[in-house]
């Protein structure tokens, strides 16, 4: 398979594994909603947040959206669309790379583009997820006038490239008909199975199967099929066809016969096509007012996409509850129409609009905003979503701990590692992080109990589970109910406690550092 080459791809191939692992860091200031929905809006550069968000949602998500920057020499006022080709390919190879690995087996990958790095961003996307894993390229009409002042000719369309991560599991959602189609049924024969319009009984090329005479139960007239063209039925089918009365001959039975295909069988839905018009989803302009309706004239996108066209991207490659993953989240439309429809989503954005445009237009979507596509689903509000920034790295490039890590850092990377949900922050003194679906987990790090001894609070004594226990059961007074537990899992350097009393108590040791998951 043909590849692409530029000046820095051999370290940009080697990008993604070095980059660090971060920890994930919630802003509650932010947040908003109900905090168990399961949607994550993460600020940072996102090769990071892609890194530090894959332990938790490899091979999860089932459809990834991404709309990244053209490269098309304009400077944008939230992005530096304004790249080096090569700069350009090294900041999306890695990410690609990192992409695939979130997708579940039948999910899909989205990525919008323009001309300039259309041809370029195909072939990388062949090396990256397979050119057996590509599916089609979407044109999408996203101006819906043309424009006469442009010096050579108007452009148009965007292209998606639609991508799998293993194209035999993919299956698509239906499309809904529309009234324009429905129309063209008609019923001039009174058939008690409803509407129905007409379709071609022959087909170019001959065979010798092919040649029969068919005659109008109506009529008695016979029809020969046309010279170079063929039935496309047996004649024992077309018989009973025509018995069926699924065969038109015209009201007197004199016209050639066509076949009758009814609109009960179709009401299912439409398969979906490469050509998606503004008029079916939306246009460049129609995605401003949306922007403007929500943020001001002075707070707006060159770029949006409208809610629509997310709309008719999340329908057909997801179903209610799926997850849904955008890391160049933008103004926040991918979220926001995700929420809307029921999906659960992951947001990446660099820039302060995470803060100032993302977050602050979920907390409209789930106070009931009525922009967009809300009447089209019936929107009236609710749900939730935690807000996230990159901490501290956890890992040198040895993949060991660093040694100044702090305490707080290390104990919420192990509570989301065991948990795959967010630690509230720990008390002072404590080394009890939390309780989760039956388990309990404690860390005994950094002398968190006041004793840096090698035989002292690093290490699991009776005397260090002691302390864990007792913080357990202050919690428990604080909350004014038992904090019960099955299970109780204690990271530490090293164990002092005989087997028969790790055994008798339900614990679970864990070593530090070797059994502290990088991912």
């Amino acid at each position: 398979m043909p590849t692409l080459s530029w000046l820095t791809k051999k370290s940009d191939l080697k990008a993604a594994s070095k980059t660090e692992y971060r920890l994930l860091a919630e802003d509650e200031k932010y947040s908003y909603g109900d905090p168990d929905s399961g949607n994550l809006i993460v600020q940072g550069d996102n090769l990071e947040a892609l890194k530090a968000l894959l332990p938790f949602y490899a091979g999860q998500v089932k459809c990834i959206y991404i709309d990244p920057p053209y490269n098309t020499g304009s400077a944008f006022e939230h992005y530096d669309d304004n790249m080096e080709h090569t700069l350009w390919l090294s900041i999306m190879y890695p990410r690609l790379e990192l992409l695939k690995q979130f997708l579940r087996e039948d999910g899909v990958l989205f990525f919008q583009i323009d001309d300039n790095e259309q041809a370029y961003a195909k072939v990388i996307c062949d090396e990256t997820f397979g050119r057996s894993n590509f599916i089609t390229t979407i044109l999408w009409q996203k101006i819906h006038s043309i424009k006469n002042d442009a010096k050579y000719l108007s452009e148009n369309h965007d292209f998606i490239l639609l991508y799998s991560k293993n194209k035999e599991q993919v299956k698509f959602n239906l499309l809904q008909r529309t009234e324009k189609m429905n129309s063209r049924y008609q019923n001039p024969d009174n058939d008690p199975r409803g509407a129905w319009q007409s379709g071609d009984l022959v087909a170019s090329e001959e065979r010798t199967n092919g040649y029969y005479d068919v005659v109008s139960p109506i009529s008695n007239k016979v029809f020969n099929v046309p010279k170079g063209k063929h039935w496309v039925y047996s004649k024992k089918n077309m018989e009973e066809l025509i018995a069926e009365n699924r065969i038109w001959f015209g009201k007197d039975g004199t016209a050639f016969p066509r076949k009758k295909r009814f609109l009960c069988d179709v009401m299912d839905g439409r398969k979906g096509d490469t050509w998606w018009s503004s008029s079916d989803v939306g246009h460049n302009q129609e995605a401003k007012r949306e922007i403007i309706k929500l943020f001001g004239n002075t707070s707006t996108f060159s770029t949006p996409k409208p809610e629509r066209l997310i709309q008719r991207i999340i329908h057909i490659a997801t179903n209610p509850c799926d997850l849904v993953l955008d890391s160049f989240l933008g103004s926040g439309t991918t979220a926001a129409v995700a929420h809307k429809m029921g999906r659960r989503y992951i947001g990446v954005e660099m820039g302060e609009q995470a803060k100032t445009h993302c977050a602050v237009r979920l907390k409209k979507v789930i106070d009931g905003e009525q922009g967009g596509i809300s009447e089209a689903v019936s929107w009236k509000g609710g749900g939730g979503f935690r807000f996230f920034t990159l901490g501290e790295a956890v890992f040198n490039s040895d993949q060991r701990i660093k040694s100044d890590i702090s305490f707080e850092n290390l104990a919420a990377h192990i509570f989301f590692t065991e948990t795959k949900t967010p630690m509230k922050k720990p008390k002072k003194k404590s080394a009890f992080l939390g309780i989760h679906n039956g388990t309990a987990y404690a860390l005994l790090y950094n002398g968190i109990l006041g004793d840096k001894s090698p035989g002292g609070g690093n290490v699991l004594t009776h005397i260090t589970l002691n302390h864990i226990m007792n913080s357990i059961e202050a919690a428990s007074k604080k909350k004014g109910q038992n904090l019960s537990f099955s299970k109780l899992i204690i990271y530490g350097e090293a164990t002092r406690l005989p087997h028969a009393a790790v055994k008798s108590n339900g614990i679970v040791f864990k070593q530090i550092p070797y059994e502290i998951k990088v991912w």
